[in-house]
């Protein structure tokens, strides 16, 4: 069993990108000490080095979807900020959500099509009118009914019918298909500042890499005190 999660930080500042990188680590140590396994199928890096804009993450096991959802909304990153020393911002906010990768192909078989012979009314002649030359056609399992007449033979109606609900059945497939990426760009969109499913924050020093650029103290600031957030 898997599951895909896909982790964005929004139109947020750099340091949410930063944020993101560090909270896919965690996300990454949780998933391996409860057995499971992890891969990054997509990321889009942002301006600065090991940070990232969003990550498309496979997550496998027996307990990927529950786990999947224990990760699934607001997330924060509670941490002083590594590029801006005068900001007094601790909380950076990454959206993460389950998504569908395909949408599953619709199978087509003749034998899960229904023909049935009918009469149409229009212009075409007598003939037209009295014989049942025409053809409608159901698709069982997608429910899509086509009504062919444009032949004189039942034969040939029968033939275009076929045609027809095929065409429309892969039509369907590429309109489900472009409706996954659509809803997979609206999860940058969905970021709620605010109200975190989980607040995650560095371990202690010399547990975890320091961030690429150093933050620098403007002179006179005081260092925070540890464990105090920002309003």
């Amino acid at each position: 069993m898997s599951q895909h999660l896909l982790l964005s930080a929004g139109r947020g500042p750099q340091e949410c990108a930063w944020a993101l990188a560090r909270l896919l680590r965690r996300l990454e140590d949780d998933a391996a000490r409860r057995g499971l396994t992890t891969h990054r199928v997509e990321t889009v890096p942002a301006e600065r080095p090991d940070t990232y804009r969003s990550v498309l993450l496979r997550i496998a096991g027996s307990d990927a979807v529950a786990f999947a959802a224990s990760w699934t909304g607001t997330l924060c990153w509670r941490a002083p900020s590594p590029y801006r020393a005068g900001t007094g911002r601790k909380n950076w906010y990454v959206v993460a959500h389950p998504c569908q990768l395909d949408s599953p192909a619709t199978t087509f078989a003749q034998a899960d099509v229904d023909i049935v012979a009918c009469r149409t009314g229009g212009p075409g002649g007598q003939h037209r009118n009295k014989a049942s030359t025409a053809v409608r056609a159901t698709h069982r399992p997608s429910g899509l009914v086509v009504v062919v007449d444009t032949e004189r033979q039942f034969g040939l109606n029968r033939r275009l019918a076929l045609r027809l609900l095929r065409e429309r059945i892969a039509r369907g497939d590429e309109s489900a298909q472009r409706a996954l990426v659509t809803a997979r760009w609206r999860v940058h969109d969905e970021l709620v500042r605010g109200d975190p499913v989980r607040v995650e924050r560095p371990e202690p020093a010399g547990q975890e890499p320091a961030p690429t650029r150093r933050r620098r103290r403007a002179p006179g600031q005081t260092v925070p005190r540890r464990g105090r957030s920002a309003p």
